[in-house]
């Protein structure tokens, strides 16, 4: 009986000692809205016109940027900077290129640029999907799915 006791103790301890599995990275959804005010959301504003009860329930589970400012009044650019990290000044994507893809091939963003998605996918191995609209770029060189992203 001492000699089971012994052995069930030394089990007990041994199984603390176990590598336990990796906890899952968290999932990670970004949303963007053009020319949304802060208050036009009833998570920001309660008495706004217009209940968002959806976009509050993510809003209540998730973690909230509330301080977070674009640096580009385009939309184009201020997605430019959010995907990079950078000031969207500092790689040239200071304007809309919509409509300059049909004079200039080469408006978007740059190829040299790093995104969001890429560090995603390639170092915290991450699938990543992009949905709406784009315009970093019109041409095939420019698409989504070659800037990191697996699905557009």
């Amino acid at each position: 009986m001492r000699n089971l006791f012994r052995f069930s103790l030394l089990i007990s301890l041994l199984s603390t000692l176990s590598p336990s599995s990796p906890a899952a990275p968290p999932n990670i959804v970004v949303l963007v809205a053009d020319d949304l005010g802060y208050g036009e959301l009833s998570c920001q504003n309660p008495g706004t016109d217009i209940p968002t009860p959806h976009i509050d329930a993510i809003a209540s589970a998730g973690v909230r940027f509330t301080d977070g400012y674009v640096t580009a009044p385009f939309c184009a650019a201020s997605r430019a900077g959010l995907l990079t990290g950078r000031y969207q000044t500092r790689f040239g994507f200071e304007f809309n290129p919509i409509g300059a893809r049909n004079e200039d091939p080469e408006a978007g963003l740059p190829t040299t640029e790093l995104t969001l998605a890429d560090t995603l996918k390639n170092e915290a191995g991450y699938t990543t999907a992009m949905i709406g609209k784009w315009h970093l770029g019109g041409t095939a060189k420019f698409n989504p799915i070659r800037r990191g992203f697996d699905e557009f």
